[in-house]
């Protein structure tokens, strides 16, 4: 066993980019390092909060009714319609912390890795959904629930995670355009304000961002992927435009209501980091590529 131990720490002495240190002392700085470990809270909510997302949004749920208001019957660009949004957009206040987050202390290699990491992993759990729902179904379990409503639990099943693959790759196409333009936009303006004005970096870089994650999955989805497969009418541009708006609007005033809350995200990171770290991992986060 010291043999072996010995052999690790030769291998990691001498293995290219790695420091000088045995292998022990590089598990406990990876575990014990306040700015490392951080860095894996915080991208363990990101990529949790982006794969729950994706499957709870297939659910569409009328917020007027949801908060016993009277229907706005609104109408866009020749669309009549109401309030009403994917589930997902429940997570989204979480989104907008988090990639500001990691953005002011992690810089762009930072949310770039997570980013890749989440579209990674969510691709990889719904290829395994996927093999979930063409698993033949057990004749009990398939008519379990017929008293609750529900008769067939495998149609079910196949429905609520089996969304549509354009929905799938709209959404990923989305998620990965948005966090770049997000990244992009709140380190120039940064670069234009030092470290003063947190809201107008985090706020800003959010309008931006949101307008493409909120029309591009749209598009690939309902649009674009239904012209080229013909599996589905697609959607007219008044149908597209006033969904996406209302979308976006939603996220527009969340970003701004939000505001105060990065600042106390901000506050306590600050402490837990100490302010002389924390300073230096900012200033470092401005020249990261």
């Amino acid at each position: 066993m010291k043999e072996q131990s010995d052999a690790l720490a030769k291998d990691a002495a001498v293995t290219p980019n790695l420091p000088e240190k045995t292998v022990k002392t590089l598990i406990i700085d990876v575990i014990s390092n306040r700015p490392t470990r951080l860095f894996i809270i915080l991208g363990g909510f990101f990529v949790a909060n982006a794969l729950v997302a994706e499957f709870i949004g297939v659910k569409i749920f009328a917020l007027e009714d949801t908060l016993g208001w009277q229907r706005f019957n609104f109408n866009l660009f020749g669309e009549g319609g109401a309030l009403q949004f994917s589930a997902g957009a429940l997570l989204w206040p979480i989104v907008f912390i988090m990639t500001d987050v990691i953005n002011e202390y992690y810089g762009k290699r930072g949310i770039r890795m997570l980013s890749f990491l989440a579209v990674g992993l969510i691709s990889y759990a719904f290829l395994m959904i996927f093999a979930a729902i063409n698993l033949a179904p057990a004749d009990w379990w398939q008519v379990q629930n017929a008293s609750k409503g529900v008769p067939d639990m495998q149609s079910a099943f196949a429905v609520v995670l089996g969304q549509g693959q354009l929905i799938i790759v709209g959404s990923l196409a989305a998620f990965l355009v948005s966090q770049f333009v997000d990244v992009i936009t709140f380190h120039r303006i940064r670069l234009l304000t030092g470290e003063r004005m947190i809201w107008l970096r985090a706020t800003g870089s959010t309008v931006v961002s949101q307008i493409f994650d909120s029309f591009v999955v749209l598009y690939i989805a309902f649009m674009l992927g239904p012209q080229l497969t013909g599996t589905v009418e697609p959607w007219t541009w008044p149908q597209l435009l006033s969904v996406g708006l209302i979308q976006y609007t939603y996220k527009f005033f969340m970003a701004v209501i939000l505001t105060p809350a990065l600042y106390i995200a901000h506050y306590f990171i600050d402490r837990y980091l100490g302010q002389a770290v924390a300073d230096e991992m900012k200033e470092k986060a401005t020249t990261w590529t």
